[in-house]
């Protein structure tokens, strides 16, 4: 039977590249889309996610601490093959149940990020399992109706995901958790992977087609160069055992403020040429 809150939420989602309001207001959600182990229909459910590095991400089938896992799981149980809708991309992924130490660490890193993940297994004699999902090889599909529009959810994403980050950071109290580490590692491989594509690929596309623009393009390498430096600064901070939660987050405003003033000149003039293509 369709759930009418979900599909709500599932609407709102695809209709606002991702965000949604609510009770969900803030949170990393996806679509995640299964196959029906009886039906063999498709199945979409709005899930909440940890990141998990640049390859896979992690969700966790609490179903809010009820007596039996949620339908999804026992559908990628029979069927691992899903898609995954991250509001910017669509994308098919492989789904792995974790087991035993990995599991655990896992959902201890969930706790330790959001303590409410405790509570819902408190409320239930079953173990709450969590769910590996990796990415196939392959580029994802973007949700968006140009190359220009595209681009501006992609840099759009990575604002919010920032935006989260420095909060996270300031509720974290004296000690960095191991899943906020996780996640500005997780960032800072994505603005990596994000400027490396841009590099090899908008940029000499542009630059071939439009030779008037080459000192626009040439601004936007070097402050690419830029922002690798922070990245790798903030990088470094991180993986120290004792990172301080203050000196953290005062890179990561560094690097936001940095990349706000480049995303924001890069939109200006790189819209207008890959939406007339």
């Amino acid at each position: 039977m369709p759930n009418d809150f979900n599909q709500q939420v599932i609407d709102e989602f695809r209709a606002n590249g991702g965000e949604v309001g609510g009770p969900f207001e803030g949170a990393r959600l996806v679509l995640l889309t299964t196959t029906g182990v009886r039906s063999g229909a498709p199945h979409t459910t709005p899930v909440g996610y940890l990141p998990d590095g640049a390859e896979r991400i992690l969700v966790i089938a609490s179903a809010n601490g009820a007596p039996r896992h949620p339908a999804w799981y026992h559908n990628l149980r029979a069927n691992p093959r899903v898609t995954v809708e991250t509001g910017i991309f669509t994308y098919e992924a492989d789904a792995v149940v974790l087991r035993g130490t990995e599991r655990d660490d896992a959902f201890a890193r969930a706790v330790e990020s959001d303590p409410g993940w405790a509570g819902y297994q408190a409320r239930t004699s079953r173990i709450i399992p969590v769910v590996a999902l990796r990415g196939l090889p392959g580029p994802p599909n973007p949700n968006a109706t140009s190359w220009g529009a595209a681009l501006r959810l992609i840099h759009d994403s990575f604002r919010r995901e920032l935006a989260l980050i420095r909060k996270e950071i300031a509720e974290s109290g004296p000690g960095l958790g191991s899943q906020l580490r996780i996640n500005c590692l997780t960032v800072c491989q994505g603005l990596h992977n994000h400027h490396t594509g841009e590099d090899n690929g908008i940029f000499p596309f542009v630059a071939d087609r439009h030779p008037e623009v080459a000192p626009v393009m040439e601004r936007l390498r070097r402050e690419h160069q830029t922002i690798g430096e922070l990245l790798h600064e903030l990088q470094r901070i991180i993986a120290t055992e004792d990172a301080d939660p203050l000196l953290v987050r005062t890179e990561v405003e560094r690097l936001t403020d940095e990349l706000e003033r480049h995303l924001d000149y890069e939109e200006e003039h790189l819209i207008p040429i890959l939406d007339a293509h």
